[in-house]
């Protein structure tokens, strides 16, 4: 990049400070709806076995009874009832039998006359003369020695209307069944069906075109090349599209090329709704906003919102169309989408806006915000001790794809907050209609063996949700009494003992496995031949050119790594990263030269690796919840052979 591409780039991203007086959450939708009718598109008439999940344009009403004749709800005999009257086991009535079987579908040619019974079946038609319905279980033939007729005796009594179902019992002809904005379930069609209707009138689906932008977008099932990233968005957002009813349009990756994406949006704007992803910014690569912005009628009415994740999305309509452009990041596009888009399908496709129900729960940790603007935080709940709900907030930053899918709902801190304390109460909106925590919650550090334990429970019908907090949060999680197992590797700077020296009154230490600790590098990299991994982590802290990848404050392997350099901060010390995987990422793609982390991950991504200390990856347990079932079958599933097995390939030790 040249000196003047670098200060037109500089003088672009300081230009954006216009993003600094854009309206609110709220201020912004009131703009975008205004120019929208939000309403259904128009009906449609579709055969009943398309019908599922579509929403009825109109009331039905039954042209028929159902059923349509009185029916037998039982196998036996249609009697009168006043022939029945006084029969007992010890002196059964005696009726004499016609001379036909009431099958289902068959017309009955007789009538039941005084003293007389018709066989009938499940579902048959009731003959004239009969008011009731004697099952087969309270009857026995008899054969007459003097004349030879078969006879019935019936050894209890009946009731009129006993057994059988009248006439319009169900639907009455003139009934209305189902109403207009009903969804149509298997339920809802089994009655559709049940008066006969073949084909039903129902709201059109809104077909939205849906456009990733971005050089560095690559569509899923190609090869990933460098500084690229997967098209998340245009899948997430196509199968919400169908979730909310609509009819998603995916009109692929537009390149960074104005002409292509002038063409694109051109396409997309014969549908019904289009959405853009990336590109929203006000920079000179950001291609969508300028030509979204040509747009008028009335054209854009919201560009960036004071909101956070998702401040630069754009708001437009066109036609009466609207046009979004969400951010690129995933979280940002989700949780705009669902905020300002979902809202539009809804009506279009007749739903009824959606309902939102909060929760209140504790934050059992604190965040911070930024001043300006709302931020909405992704959390997961979990059950307390007390009975209560608490929030971890899920921080994987707007760039995550995990983070909405993984959490229960989220928390808004104000605008004018710098920070939410530890202990606070929040509400939270909930995504989705359940609260209810998983059968086991895990929370604390994160290991590939874990995962292969908890796979097994789930498979097995256990639900599970793990949060990875790093030991020392699973640690304080346990002592809140806010999870069911807190996985840790915790050892003691003194004495070097690992798990034992942080347990707290209440909490029982049960063994996991071992695995292995050591310092990673890129195979090839001379600087770490020949050397064991103490003298390789003491060479590497003294050498300015060797960047390290630290791990996150309150992680067993900070601890760890801290201990090995005593009083060393090497170049790169404060780059702290989450997790092994995050570890090795870093080395493998050449951002750091080393870290430590274990050695599984080392494998995973090829890199070198030079043990310094097998440690005891352990499950801390609330004493109050030893008892749990779910936790019984965790237990049980460490002891499984098939999981030792698993965790052996992996290069754990039990």
């Amino acid at each position: 990049m040249s000196n003047d591409e670098v200060r037109r780039f500089v003088n672009q991203a300081a230009r954006q400070e216009q993003f600094l007086t854009v309206p609110g959450r709220d201020e912004a939708w009131r703009r975008f709806a205004a120019h929208l009718r939000l309403a259904p598109l128009g009906e449609e008439t579709v055969p009943l076995d398309d019908a599922l999940g579509r929403i009825l344009a109109r009331d039905v009403v039954a042209a028929v009874d159902v059923p349509g004749f009185d029916r037998s709800s039982v196998d036996g005999f249609a009697v009168r009832a006043a022939d029945t009257e006084g029969a007992t086991e010890d002196r059964p009535r005696v009726l004499d039998l016609n001379g036909e079987v009431l099958a289902a579908g068959t017309v009955p040619a007789l009538a039941v006359g005084t003293g007389t019974a018709t066989v009938i079946a499940t579902g048959g038609m009731v003959p004239r003369g009969a008011d009731a319905v004697v099952m087969v279980e309270q009857t026995e033939l008899r054969e007459d020695a003097g004349d030879g007729a078969v006879r019935v005796e019936i050894r209890k009594p009946a009731v009129p209307g006993r057994f059988i179902a009248a006439t319009g019992s169900d639907i009455g002809r003139g009934e209305t069944v189902l109403r207009a904005g009903q969804a149509l379930s298997s339920r809802e069609i089994g009655v559709l069906a049940a008066i006969g209707v073949a084909a039903v009138a129902v709201w059109r689906r809104p077909r939205v075109a849906i456009l990733s932008t971005g050089n560095e977008i690559v569509p899923p099932g190609e090869a990933i090349r460098p500084a690229a990233v997967y098209d998340s968005n245009g899948a997430i957002l196509a199968a919400a599209v169908r979730e909310l009813g609509g009819e998603p349009v995916r009109l692929g990756v537009a390149p960074d090329d104005e002409a292509a994406l002038t063409r694109l949006v051109e396409e997309g704007l014969r549908h019904d709704a289009l959405i853009l992803s990336g590109g929203t910014s006000k920079g000179a690569g950001d291609l969508s906003f300028r030509i979204v912005s040509r747009l008028t009628d009335p054209g854009v009415v919201a560009h960036g919102v004071a909101l956070k994740p998702g401040k630069p999305l754009c708001l437009a309509v066109t036609g009466g169309k609207p046009v979004v452009i969400l951010p690129g990041f995933p979280t940002s596009a989700t949780f705009t989408f669902h905020e300002f888009v979902a809202p539009v399908l809804r009506a279009f496709a007749g739903r009824p806006p959606a309902e939102r129900e909060t929760v209140p729960a504790t934050l059992p940790v604190r965040i911070g915000s930024e001043r300006g603007r709302t931020e909405y935080v992704m959390v997961a709940l979990v059950r307390t001790n007390e009975g209560g709900l608490a929030a971890y907030p899920l921080s994987k930053g707007s760039g995550s794809v995990t983070a909405f899918s993984h959490a229960d709902g989220f928390i808004a801190v104000p605008a004018d907050a710098e920070a939410v304390d530890a202990g606070s109460p929040v509400d939270v909106q909930l995504i989705g209609r359940n609260a209810e925590p998983a059968d086991l919650i895990v929370i604390g550090s994160h290991c590939p063996g874990l995962d292969g334990v908890l796979g097994r429970l789930v498979r097995d019908g256990l639900s599970v949700k793990a949060l990875n907090v790093g030991s020392m949060g699973g640690l304080g999680a346990a002592r809140r009494g806010e999870c069911d197992v807190a996985p840790v590797h915790l050892m003691d700077a003194e004495t070097g003992a690992y798990n034992t020296p942080f347990l707290k009154p209440g909490l029982e230490l049960v063994q996991g496995y071992r695995r292995m600790q050591g310092l990673v590098f890129r195979p090839g990299d001379a600087r770490f031949a020949g050397s064991d991994g103490a003298a390789a982590a003491a060479a590497a802290a003294a050498d300015p050119d060797r960047l390290m990848i630290n791990r996150n404050v309150g992680s067993g392997t900070r601890i760890l790594t801290d201990r090995l350099l005593g009083a060393a901060r090497p170049a790169g010390y404060w780059t702290q990263a989450k997790s092994h995987n995050a570890v090795a990422a870093a080395v493998a793609q050449g951002r750091a030269d080393w870290g430590v982390a274990i050695d599984s991950v080392a494998r995973l991504y090829g890199l070198g690796f030079l043990p310094l200390l097998e440690e005891h990856y352990d499950f801390v347990i609330p004493r109050e919840r030893m008892g749990r079932p779910a936790v019984h079958r965790f237990l049980a599933a460490l002891e499984d052979p098939e999981v030792g097995a698993l965790l052996a390939g992996l290069g754990f030790r039990r």
